[in-house]
């Protein structure tokens, strides 16, 4: 098997004692690689993102044996089910004594063909893992600006609100999902890259990401003012000019942001 070029050792060593075992179950089908693996760009602080094809008719038995099935795997030290990322039939562990983060995703083998990249297939039993991936083409989903147009400006006043209760660290949660949700995916998506949040927009976009400090606050009125306020200047950056702007939206929203900094002066 040919490994990718930046594949820490520690990644492939789980991979080469991990792989024979899953081959040994007659319900798995096929094994792959998804994420950094798949896109030749690991590095030592990658996790693993693997790719387990099943048996239809096996589907729910894997399901109900997936923690003694990676438990076998090696020093599984914990894991659960990723229902909170809208994902059940993901499992994600963390493995010992020297830390690797595996996920692994488990899918009747046809399901395959519906994905957010290109998986590499490490391992086969037959023709139909390989026959699935070559439907189609993985594509992550894109940013919606329209989507995001229509909802921005409600985002904003609820903001507003936050601060001026005084629930900082409500807002300083907002502020968090204004960065991934819209301002990184929009920014990543104009440059040709995936919607993907902020992941490693510090590489990818630095100039934008030196940006995206001024909308770090910290629980104080005037800095998380400051910090909606920088969001909203680099949103209309980036809007696309070719969408319907909810422009009394726009306005209402502003000037209630300026009433509450009015309202903290006096």
């Amino acid at each position: 098997m040919q490994f990718p070029s930046s594949l820490p050792s520690l990644h492939q060593a789980f991979i080469e004692q991990a792989l024979p075992k899953l081959i040994s179950d007659p319900r798995i089908v096929g094994v792959a690689a998804s994420g950094s693996y798949a896109d030749n760009t690991l590095d030592t602080f990658s996790d693993l993102d693997i790719v387990i094809a099943v048996e239809p008719k096996a589907f729910d038995s894997i399901m109900n044996d997936r923690i003694l099935i990676t438990s076998a795997l090696g020093d599984m030290v914990a894991g659960f089910t990723g229902e909170h990322v809208g994902e059940p039939r993901v499992l994600i562990t963390l493995f010992g004594p020297e830390l690797l983060h595996v996920d692994f995703k488990f899918v009747k083998v046809e399901d395959a063909a519906t994905r957010v990249d290109e998986p590499v297939i490490l391992w086969a039993r037959d023709s139909r893992l390989k026959e699935a991936l070559s439907q189609g083409k993985g594509a992550y989903p894109e940013a919606n600006a329209q989507w995001i147009e229509d909802r921005f400006w409600v985002w904003i006043h609820y903001a507003g609100t936050k601060i001026g209760r005084g629930e900082y660290f409500e807002a300083l949660d907002f502020l968090s999902f204004l960065r991934s949700q819209v301002l990184g995916s929009l920014a990543l998506q104009e440059a040709g890259y995936e919607a993907r949040g902020v992941r490693k927009i510090e590489r990818l976009l630095p100039d934008f990401a030196e940006k995206l400090k001024k909308t770090v606050a910290i629980p104080e009125k005037e800095s998380l003012l400051d910090a909606t306020e920088y969001a909203v200047k680099l949103y209309l950056e980036i809007r696309s000019p070719v969408l319907t702007v909810r422009k009394k939206a726009q306005r209402l929203s502003l000037n209630y942001l300026q009433m509450l900094r009015d309202t903290a002066k006096g």
